[in-house]
Formats: C-alpha cells, sequence, structure tokens
C-alpha cells in the first residue's frame, strides 16, 4: 500500500478522494491549508492530518519534513486550487479580468503546485513507484475549448483555464525530466463543489474517480498525458 499526499482535502473533490484512496488500504496524508477543518476531515476519514499552506514557503517545507520524518511519501496529488469569481458568485470574463485576479489566480493553482512539487521531489524519489497527479480541468485543453461543440467552450473566464494550462506544461515538462516517476494531469469533470459555487453535475465521487484511478498506477502505467473518465483528452 502507498503513502497518499493530498493537498487541499479537507472537502470537496479532494476529501472524497482521501476516502477511496483510504478505503482502497492506503495511507493518506490529508493536507489542508485551515487546521481546524482539516482536524475534522482527517478525523472523519482516518487520514493524517498535515496542515498545508500550498502559498507559504515555510508551511511547505514543514509538511514536507513531517512526511519524511513519518517515513516518506509514494504519491502527491496536488488538488488544491482556486477559481475567480465576483461577488455574485459568476466567473470572470476576459472584459473583467486583471492582472491582480491573474496573479492570485496563478499563486494558488500554478506557483503553489511548483512549490509542493519542489518540495516533494526528494521524498518522491526515494519510492519504489513514485505517482504525481496533477488536477487539472477540461477548461486547460486549448484544443477542446477552442471547438464551439465541446461542452466547455461557452465558459468565459480565463484567470482558471490559463493557470490549468500551465499546470498542463508542468506535467508534461516534469513528466520529461523525471522518467522514472508516472506524472499526469486529470479533468474530474465538473463536479459540484465549493470552487464552482456548487453549479457542477456531478457528485464529488464521480468526479474523484479518475484521480483515484491515475494516484494508483503502477511503474509501467502512463506518464506525461492528459486523462479523464472516459480516456485521453487533447492538449
Amino acid at each position: 500500500m502507498k503513502k497518499i499526499l493530498i493537498t487541499g482535502a479537507n472537502k470537496g473533490i479532494g476529501f472524497e478522494t482521501a476516502r477511496q484512496l483510504i478505503a482502497a488500504g492506503h495511507t493518506v496524508y490529508l493536507g489542508s491549508r485551515d487546521a481546524e477543518r482539516g482536524q475534522w476531515a482527517a478525523a472523519e476519514l482516518g487520514a493524517r492530518l498535515v496542515q498545508l499552506d500550498i502559498t507559504d514557503d515555510a508551511s511547505v517545507a514543514a509538511a514536507a519534513q513531517a512526511i519524511a520524518a513519518d517515513g516518506g511519501l509514494d504519491v502527491l496529488v496536488n488538488n488544491a486550487g482556486i477559481e475567480a469569481r465576483t461577488e455574485g458568485n459568476g466567473v470572470v470574463d476576459a472584459r473583467n479580468v486583471t492582472a491582480d485576479i491573474m496573479r492570485e489566480t496563478f499563486e494558488t493553482n500554478v506557483f503553489g503546485t511548483v512549490r509542493v512539487l519542489h518540495a516533494f521531489m526528494p521524498l518522491l524519489e526515494r519510492s519504489d513507484s513514485p505517482v504525481i497527479v496533477n488536477v487539472s480541468s477540461g477548461l486547460a485543453s486549448l484544443t477542446a475549448l477552442s471547438n464551439p461543440e465541446f461542452l466547455g467552450a461557452g465558459y468565459p473566464g480565463v484567470a482558471y483555464p490559463a493557470s490549468k494550462t500551465a499546470v498542463n506544461m508542468l506535467t508534461v515538462q516534469f513528466a520529461k525530466a523525471f522518467p522514472a516517476m508516472r506524472i499526469n494531469s486529470v479533468e474530474p469533470g465538473f463536479t459540484k463543489t465549493d470552487l464552482n459555487g456548487n453549479t457542477g453535475v456531478q457528485t464529488v465521487a464521480q468526479g474523484a474517480a479518475i484521480i483515484v484511478k491515475m494516484a494508483q498506477v503502477g511503474p509501467d502505467g502512463p506518464t506525461g498525458g492528459f486523462f479523464y473518465a472516459e480516456g485521453e483528452l487533447p492538449w
């Protein structure tokens, strides 16, 4: 069984992913920026709480040290992320997006992911079967979003899909740089969570399924790819 860290796991898809992986017999470190919510979630699931704010260098370094002291890590699930929305819970479109909104979104979704990757790579390299799952979005696909027949083509936001496209590039480049690891992006689907104001059409169980699947791939599994429930997605 594997030792797995999931960032942003105190609620939503991250929480459900932790639940399913624990049910499969794995040890799960539940990363949570909010200690109180994290304590509740970890107790509810039987996970090990790791207080982790991916936008903070010291927090990420402390989390890496704690997991190293506890025996190491086999799988990293980069799940934590944000989406820019207006006070009325609307998506910030191209007409209204600002540099500050882009910067705030990238600080978590991209720079935070890089920060976590940098801190945990040394632990993953010690594993016999290291895996990284970067939680992306179908909205990150330039091919899909350019196709008017794609279900999400009408999504008007800029910051969120741009940040997830950047995450996909991290997947491609890290997979080439670390060929012994299985590193992939996944699209959970339009899942009902706080991230999208609970407007999604899938349950968290449905959304978590592809993350759980890719977190458990073996050394002969795919790497450098972009996957959803039905197979591989175009970049």
